[in-house]
């Protein structure tokens, strides 16, 4: 078990907010709002940042420099609807997708939305692709992976619910929010990999899923007596970054009230070092963030002090437009 430190040599504040609205306006015949009512992962895939949606079949694509917003429609699932909440009474419905990842597979790019795994309907994984200049999408069943996970009590805990993905290298990173309601065993924040070909190979049949590998677990901390829990994490400038949540939150399927937000940096076989989000008034940042990646716009490396981050902010009600922030990051 690493446990985070609060650092003060790292500070982390809210410069910008952009409410996301498709320059396409709604479109009922699609079942597309007007805005994007949910963010639970960004990531940069060639020019541009695609946000991944866990209650809508779109996904929103956004120019970095301008912020507008396009989309690209989901296959709906065996005919039904493209959007999921308590409303409709068909939240349980919907595919979870909370983490996504761009990855190298045998020279072509790829992205990866992994859904939680939090129920058996959320075991499926959309691999997005670039094929003649347009946007693919292909939704791939996966359960031999989620049963994977779930065999591993160190990795997944009481209750699984995958929310971020990284590749490094040659292999996959996964993170585990540890959210769940207690059980026989404890909830966990955990870390670990598996090979990253070997995992695409398994999602276009061509192997079997490749086991897991190196957990680790985490104690991210609390804020106002809540856990600090993985939210996503990211790679930028040679950086592995993590955001985490303080959400009371009674298992992985319900939401609660966030008191706190804290981005931080994981180093292996060290302890995390974090800083809480402020907002642009100074004030500890209680919104969720769900989503980082790291922005093209100012350069940075390693040894910058200086970076600034993308997040999405998903706002857990249908009817409000999700945000995409920038964050400046400094670090001694």
């Amino acid at each position: 078990m690493l446990r985070a430190l609060h650092d003060p040599g790292i500070a982390a504040r809210v410069t910008r907010r952009v409410h996301l609205h498709y320059e396409a306006g709604p479109d009922p015949l699609e079942d597309r709002p007007a805005h994007v009512r949910a963010a639970s992962s960004i990531v940069r895939f060639h020019d541009e940042l695609l946000v991944i949606q866990d209650d809508a079949l779109f996904v929103a694509r956004v120019d970095e420099r301008t912020s507008a917003v396009g989309h690209l429609v989901l296959t709906q699932i065996d005919g039904g609807p493209r959007l999921f909440d308590d409303g409709r009474g068909n939240k349980a419905d919907k595919l979870d997708l909370e983490a996504a990842v761009a990855v190298e597979s045998r020279g072509e790019q790829l992205v990866l939305a992994l859904g939680s795994g939090s129920t058996s309907v959320r075991e499926r994984i959309v691999v997005l692709r670039r094929v003649a200049d347009e946007l693919k999408a292909e939704i791939v069943h996966a359960p031999d992976f989620y049963a994977m996970l779930r065999a591993r009590p160190e990795f997944s805990g009481s209750e699984l619910n995958l929310e971020g993905a990284v590749q490094m290298g040659s292999a996959l990173l996964l993170f585990q929010r540890g959210n769940g309601a207690p059980g026989k065993v404890d909830a966990v924040d955990a870390c670990a990999s598996i090979d990253a070909q070997a995992f695409v190979d398994h999602l276009s049949g061509l192997g079997p899923c490749p086991e897991l590998e190196r957990v680790r677990q985490y104690d991210l901390g609390r804020v106002a007596g809540s856990r600090l829990t993985f939210t996503d994490a990211t790679l930028h400038a040679g950086l592995l970054l993590y955001v985490a949540a303080a959400e009371a939150s009674p298992d992985v399927t319900r939401d609660g009230p966030v008191a706190g937000v804290a981005l931080g940096m994981l180093c292996e076989d060290e302890p995390p070092r974090y800083a809480l989000l402020m907002d642009e008034h100074g004030s500890p940042c209680t919104d969720k963030l769900e989503g980082i990646v790291g922005s093209t716009l100012l350069a940075g490396s390693a040894s910058a002090k200086v970076h600034e981050i993308i997040g999405v902010i998903d706002r857990d009600d249908p009817d409000v437009a999700a945000e995409l922030v920038h964050i400046g990051l400094e670090m001694d």
